[in-house]
This record gives C-alpha cells, sequence and structure tokens, in this order.
C-alpha cells in the first residue's frame, strides 16, 4: 500500500492535485484547503490512504498524520465511505468533530454535503465509543481524555496512548494534541 507520497505539484484541482513522484504523476483526492494551500511546481509531503476496489485504486492525501488518522476513523463508521470522510474533512476540523461527538450533535454533520440524517446519527454514535469518557460527554477541559479515547479506537493500546498524550501534553488544542501524540506514536510504532 501507499503510505505517502514526495513530489512536485503537476497539477491542482478543486479537490484533488497531481503528484509527479520521480516522472509517475499520482492523482490524490485531497481536501479543498490543502489544494489551496499548494503551488504548481511546489514540493509536497502527504500521507495517504490507498482505497482499493474492484474497479478502481483510489489515493487519498493529508497535510500530517493527525488528519489522515481522523479521515480513518471516519470510515470506521459503517456506512461512511472515503468520499464521504473526505468531504467531513474539509467542511469541520477535529475540534469540531470531536465536540460534535461529545455532544451527540448530529446537525454539525447533516450540515456537510452528502452526509443525510441517518449517517449522521451513525457518525455520533459509532464515534462516542471511540472519542468519549466511557459514554460521558467529553469536556473542553480534558483534550487529553478526548485523544486517548481516539487514540485506542484507532487501534493504540491505553498505555502507549496515554504515555503518547502525557509527553505532548503541552499543546493547547485537542487537534495539535492529537498531531504530537500521533507523532510521538509513529516513532515507536502501532501497539495492538
Amino acid at each position: 500500500m501507499i503510505s505517502s507520497l514526495t513530489g512536485s505539484v503537476q497539477t491542482i484541482h478543486p479537490n484533488a492535485i497531481v503528484l509527479d513522484v520521480n516522472g509517475v504523476g499520482y492523482f490524490v483526492n485531497v481536501t479543498p484547503a490543502l489544494a489551496a494551500s499548494v503551488e504548481l511546481g511546489s514540493r509536497l509531503l502527504v500521507q495517504t490512504a490507498m482505497i482499493v476496489r474492484e474497479d478502481a485504486m483510489t489515493l487519498f492525501g493529508f497535510a500530517d498524520q493527525a488528519q489522515l488518522s481522523l479521515f480513518e476513523l471516519l470510515r470506521s463508521v459503517s456506512g461512511v465511505g472515503p468520499k464521504s470522510a473526505l468531504a467531513i474533512c474539509s467542511s469541520l476540523n477535529t475540534d469540531q468533530i470531536f465536540d460534535a461527538v461529545a455532544s451527540e450533535d448530529d446537525l454539525v454533520f447533516k450540515a456537510v454535503p452528502g452526509i443525510g440524517p441517518k449517517t449522521a446519527k451513525l457518525i455520533v454514535v459509532t464515534l462516542a465509543g471511540k472519542v468519549s469518557l466511557s459514554g460521558n460527554k467529553t469536556q473542553s477541559s480534558a483534550p487529553q481524555e478526548t485523544v486517548v479515547a481516539a487514540l485506542i479506537g484507532l487501534g493504540y493500546n491505553e498505555k502507549a496512548a496515554r504515555a503518547a498524550v502525557g509527553s505532548a501534553s503541552a499543546s493547547s488544542s485537542t487537534q495539535e494534541l492529537l498531531r504530537a501524540a500521533l507523532a510521538a506514536l509513529s516513532s515507536t510504532g502501532k501497539s495492538d
């Protein structure tokens, strides 16, 4: 599988880029924000998720590991495919998603194009067990616990997740803390 690509930006579309990696052009679906932030010819590293289906192989690219992990977390919800997960990542940031799940606010997800009421409710219900504190609503005063729960939901063991969050606890927002914890974990590898 292709987990990252580094190359020069050959083409920019509103929701995708073509990344030239040693003479091979990879079409990578990205968020509009990432597409808008790059320039033709610039060198870019993207963390990728490669989705293989019977009729297609599709790459989805993200600026960092935290965004990729959020994309994978959203894809774990039944009925949320890669295009829907990318639409959510394009419309909402990590804090907005975690806050919506913690407060059981499916209206946030209904506002995303292509997400219907049933899918929005399913996102909230499914992710509640992965990003909240033992079924209780996560308070903004406990971003560390929110990130620990999210890391456990991504497959890291609790001890490793707590250690990574502890080493990154100086971060101010949930998104920054998640990014720092994932960076710490990426150096040690995924634990069962």
